[in-house]
Order: structure tokens, then C-alpha cells, then sequence
């Protein structure tokens, strides 16, 4: 990007912030995530469309007109429009907030591609893995307008459930959640948009960080692999956190959380632990890991999935444990925790997982130097 266009998408971005309450968001899934923020930024008082691939879906929100929220936000939020037609949803929109399973990251991107205009803001909410670097690059493969912001949240806001078509329950909001741009240097203007609507959205370090402080990578594929049997026989009749996660089971999560970590300083960057990360965003305190899982009051409540063939494994698994594994691979970094988890995963599923999760050669980055990949993240470099 010259430096001509460069100051071109900064004014559209200003003048994006000072629409202030005008902002228009367009929320793209319609599934326990997408429900509770598309009627959230309604109370709230934001122009609101939401996107959904599956049409049929939608059909309770146009029929109410809306979503009804309770919980820790209680209230009615005007949809001003529920799609499935992409065109209609994003032309016109201020934000694109993605809040779908990551592994529709790279389709959503094929989507937007023909009708994103400049000055646009796309947020992945969340990346999990890579998804900031997947999505930009899949943009310009399908030369797509490139005065747009692709950024990625390192974790989503809420912890929510879509508990009907046209209602959500957000059991918590988040106190801080991290965002990072692609390249770095936009983060401080995204923020001055979306900011407007969520305060608790502070700058990350770049891409690179949101993507590997991936929490859900620790928690979700090991902890629903541990409990594989409970959740068989129970139909994940227990709270998910609060009795899923034993002594025992807390140092698995452990393990995998180091190997992270490593990851991590590998690259120059230092990450907060899962247990530091509980005690940030839920006040959670613990000597271990265990006992802070046990004081997080925004886990009480949620149940376990009500079988494996969840998004935990067949999300988190490839778009967060193969592309951190596939990472430190190649940093020269030996990962039997993670592996086992892929493994086992692979097992279960009967897909290898390996394959078709996303690895340094689907993000770009197949034999680059620590400082090729850094370099990428603040913009000195392109992605290949």
C-alpha cells in the first residue's frame, strides 16, 4: 500500500469513528456467538444487519423483527436486516464482525471478496489460529479491494448461548479482550471504531500475539477429549469447566499450555499463561490452574457439549492446535502434548486433521526466518 492510499484509508477510518452511534455493523453467523453480539450492538443503539449462510435460520429474528438478550444484558435489539444474500449485508456496513466458526473464515472471505468497499473493517472475533493472516490472504488471492482493515480479536467477548432463533442468553462479557490488525500499525484507528461499541477491546501487540494467545486452544480440544466418555453417556448432562476439569485433567491443560508458550518465545513474544489469562478476564485466582478454572465465575452455568462431534474438537483442532503444532514444527520445537491431542482428535473423528487444518504453508509462512514473520505482521513485508 502506497503511501497516498495510506493516508486515504485513515481519513475513511476517521470518519467512520465520528459517526459514532450511526456506525453500522454487520454481523456475519447467526449462531450462539453472532445472536448475542448482533443483539447486543442493537440495545446498544448501533444500525444492525446480520448475515447468516443457511437463510432458514434467520427466519425467527425477521419474524420478531429482532433478538431478545438476557443475562448479563437484558433487552430487545432491532435487527434492521437478516440475510442470506452477502451483497445485501455487507454493502453499506461500517464493520464486518465475523463471529463464525473459524474453519468458515477462508469461505466467508470468498464471500465478501466482490463487494468490499474501502474503509471497511472486518474483525474476526475470534481468529483463534492464523485467521487474520488466512483471511487477508485469501482477500488478495481474490483481489479484492485492498483499502479494507482485516484484524482478529484473540478471544470472543462473550461467554453465550443462542438459547432459541431469536434469543441469546450472554452469561458474561469479557473484561479485556485484545485486538490486533493486519498489518500492526491500524490497530490504534480500528480501535477508534470499535471502541464506540465495546470498551473492553484493548490494542494487542499484532497478529501474531492474538493468534497464539489463543486460549481455546488450551481448553477446548483436551478437555472435551478427557471427558470424551462422560459426555457419551451423560449427553454432556455436567457444567463443561467446573466438573469437566480435575486435578488431572487441569495438568493436561498445562502441558499444552506451556508447549504454547514456547511457541511464543520462540518468535520474541511473551505470552500470558492460561492461568494469568483466567485471573485478566474472569478475576479468577488459583496457585494452579485447577483451582482457577474452579473460581471463574463465567464458566458457572455452561454445560458440555452434548456429544464429540463438537466444534471444540473439529474447530479448535484444526484451526488452533495444527496451526500453532505446524509453527513450532518448524521453529525446530518439540510438541508431544499438542500431537497426542491431534492424534487422538484424528482417531475419533476419522479425518486427519493434520491435513486440513491450516499450517505455515496455507498462512504463508513455509520457511520464513523469525524475522520474515515478524516483519509480515507490522506490514514491512507481504504475505506470499
Amino acid at each position: 500500500m502506497n503511501e497516498a492510499s495510506e493516508m486515504k484509508l485513515k481519513q475513511l477510518i476517521k470518519q467512520t469513528a465520528e459517526k459514532g452511534k450511526a456506525i453500522t455493523f454487520c454481523v456475519l453467523g447467526a449462531g450462539h456467538g453472532g445472536m448475542a453480539m448482533a443483539g447486543h450492538l442493537a440495545i446498544m443503539g448501533f444500525p444492525v444487519r446480520l448475515f447468516n449462510r443457511t437463510d432458514e435460520k434467520l427466519n425467527a429474528v425477521r419474524w420478531h423483527g429482532g433478538i431478545r438478550v438476557e443475562g448479563e444484558i437484558e433487552g430487545f435489539g432491532k435487527i434492521d436486516k437478516a440475510t442470506a444474500n452477502i451483497e445485501e449485508a455487507i454493502t453499506g456496513a461500517d464493520v464486518l464482525m465475523v463471529v463464525t466458526p473459524s474453519t468458515a473464515h477462508k469461505d466467508i472471505a470468498e464471500l465478501c471478496a466482490p463487494y468490499l468497499k474501502a474503509g471497511q473493517i472486518i474483525v474476526l472475533n475470534p481468529g483463534r489460529t492464523g485467521g487474520a493472516l488466512e483471511f487477508n490472504k485469501t482477500l488478495k488471492d481474490k483481489k479484492a479491494e485492498e483499502l479494507i482493515i482485516v484484524s482478529e480479536t484473540q478471544t470472543f467477548i462473550y461467554a453465550s448461548r443462542a438459547v432459541s432463533g431469536s434469543e441469546a442468553n450472554i452469561f458474561r462479557i469479557k473484561n479485556a479482550v485484545a485486538l490486533a490488525t493486519l498489518p500492526a500499525h491500524w490497530i490504534s484507528e480500528t480501535l477508534n471504531v470499535i471502541k464506540q461499541a465495546f470498551p473492553q477491546f484493548v490494542a494487542g501487540d499484532n497478529v501474531l500475539k492474538t493468534s497464539l494467545d489463543n486460549i481455546g486452544a488450551v481448553f477446548h480440544p483436551a478437555l472435551t477429549i478427557m471427558n470424551a466418555g462422560r459426555i457419551e453417556n451423560t449427553r454432556g448432562r455436567f457444567e463443561y469447566y467446573l466438573d469437566g476439569v480435575t486435578p488431572s485433567v487441569a495438568k493436561i491443560l498445562e502441558a499444552i499450555d506451556k508447549e504454547r508458550v514456547a511457541v511464543a518465545e520462540k518468535l520474541g513474544i511473551r505470552l500470558l499463561s492460561a492461568r494469568e489469562w483466567l485471573y485478566l478476564t474472569y478475576d479468577a485466582s488459583g496457585k494452579n490452574l485447577y483451582e482457577a478454572i474452579q473460581e471463574s465465575s463465567g464458566y458457572k452455568g455452561i454445560n458440555a457439549p452434548s456429544n464429540i462431534n463438537h466444534r471444540y474438537i473439529f474447530e479448535d483442532v484444526p484451526m488452533s492446535l495444527v496451526p500453532l503444532y505446524s509453527i513450532g514444527q518448524m521453529l525446530g520445537l518439540n510438541m508431544p502434548t499438542i500431537k497426542s491431542i491431534i492424534d487422538f482428535a484424528c482417531i475419533m473423528h476419522d479425518k486427519d486433521y493434520f491435513k486440513i487444518g491450516r499450517t505455515v504453508e496455507s498462512l504463508g509462512l513455509s520457511g520464513m526466518s523469525v524475522k520474515d514473520i515478524r516483519q509480515l505482521v507490522v506490514g514491512i513485508e507481504t504475505i506470499k
